[in-house]
């Protein structure tokens, strides 16, 4: 029975997200299976009695090579293999498309290899040979620490099991990354607390801590339509964030982003990408990417991914050029997410529109006497007080000319 004293086997100190190459680009390979759909999950993710392995490979392998034909200059900084459950994925899987991306591309010295996981008995039997192949950070779904929440967020293992499987990531992994979901319908300040203070003493460099939302088109957003389940109010959800903000400082992983906390120098460099509107290819089923100007999408359902490899060598669905409104909407969207904030000028230079065409100024202003936002010079940020306010705030601060 593993104790709340687990400590990191190993630890690194990656590249400082300052110095990220910026040259380089990232690589996302979705893997759409699940044992069970959970009933808060709107991602990409399907249940199948059966999986052929052989024709999976084949069907990465073509997908990888045709954007590699596309893009072939960059080498790999960031590898993140997500569902899906991609821990159901063979390990020898795995190691043959690293090394097909090595052949193509290239990998970093120092690439980030990040692999989804389930915490159950199962999986957690592959993270010796997953860490083998070549993996050396996993993020692993235990998204509680109560085995009734468990139940009610749909989750195959309970807490025992979530706890072995920790400690066993801590022993094959380099770096270790957990998920918890709050803000769960009757849950008390005190209850989260206790949780996250727990959470906190097992020793991993970072967490990835997300309120529950309702999205459309899952099982709870059915629940809430018909009076079923009432989802915690605004008010409560704002300060089990505060406490979150709170507890994680002082515990020393910070948030680095609205809902990641990290020690310092370990922030995960793959969804950095994302977030400073890197680069970044996108193989697999439903996969999004963004590389060249262009956004690119997989098609969603498995059968459909591989019809669409049979029949055009890769799995695209939508591969989109982006205007430079769309471009700066996107990367204000994303970047405001992050402590660091965004560079207005850089950002301008990326996207050949005035500072005044992206952002308002005025709104600005009179948001950062509120103390939501700050702005020094041109670099944009938003204040603590304003995280759990992002969404209302963004259409405030994005200039109107943008969304013309």
């Amino acid at each position: 029975m593993p104790s709340d004293a687990l400590m990191l086997h190993n630890p690194s100190s990656p590249t400082s997200a300052k110095q990220m190459n910026h040259e380089e680009i990232a690589l996302y390979i979705h893997w759409p299976f699940c044992i069970a759909k959970c009933p808060y999950c709107d991602f990409n993710s399907h249940v199948r009695d059966q999986v052929d392995y052989d024709t999976w490979q084949n069907a990465l392998f073509l997908d990888l090579r045709h954007e590699y034909k596309v893009n072939p200059s960059p080498r790999i900084n960031s590898v993140f293999f997500g569902g899906g459950t991609p821990s159901l994925m063979p390990p020898r899987l795995v190691a043959e498309l690293m090394a097909e991306a090595d052949k193509l591309w290239g990998l970093n010295e120092r690439c980030e290899i990040t692999l989804e996981a389930n915490p159950s008995s199962v999986e957690a039997a592959r993270f010796s040979d997953l860490a083998s192949a070549g993996v050396n950070r996993v993020s692993l779904g235990l998204q509680s620490l109560d085995d009734h929440s468990l139940h009610f967020l749909g989750r195959t293992h309970d807490v025992k099991e979530g706890l072995a499987a920790l400690e066993t990531a801590q022993r094959n992994f380099a770096r270790v990354s957990f998920d918890l979901i709050y803000a769960r319908p009757g849950q008390s300040l005190h209850d989260w607390q206790s949780e996250l203070g727990r959470a906190l003493r097992f020793g991993t460099s970072h967490m990835s801590l997300y309120q529950l939302t309702i999205e459309p088109g899952t099982r709870f957003e059915t629940l809430v339509r018909t009076g079923q389940l009432v989802p915690a109010d605004d008010d409560h959800s704002a300060d089990l964030f505060d406490l979150t903000q709170e507890m994680t400082m002082a515990a020393g992983l910070p948030a680095y982003e609205i809902s990641n906390h990290a020690r310092i120098g370990e922030e995960s460099r793959h969804n950095l990408t994302y977030w400073r509107y890197g680069d970044y290819v996108g193989v697999g089923a439903g996969a999004h990417g963004r590389r060249k100007g262009k956004a690119t999408e997989r098609h969603k359902k498995p059968e459909n991914f591989l019809s669409a490899i049979e029949r055009n060598g890769n799995g695209l669905k939508v591969e989109q050029p982006l205007s430079s409104q769309v471009q700066a909407t996107e990367a204000l969207m994303m970047g405001l997410r992050l402590r660091e904030g965004i560079d207005l000028e850089a950002l301008s230079e990326k996207t050949g529109l005035a500072i005044n065409m992206m952002v308002n100024s005025a709104e600005i202003g009179t948001l950062a006497a509120l103390d939501l936002v700050h702005r020094e010079g041109n670099i944009l940020t938003i204040k603590p007080k304003g995280m759990p306010l992002l969404d209302a705030l963004l259409p405030r601060i994005i200039a109107d000319a943008l969304c013309a």
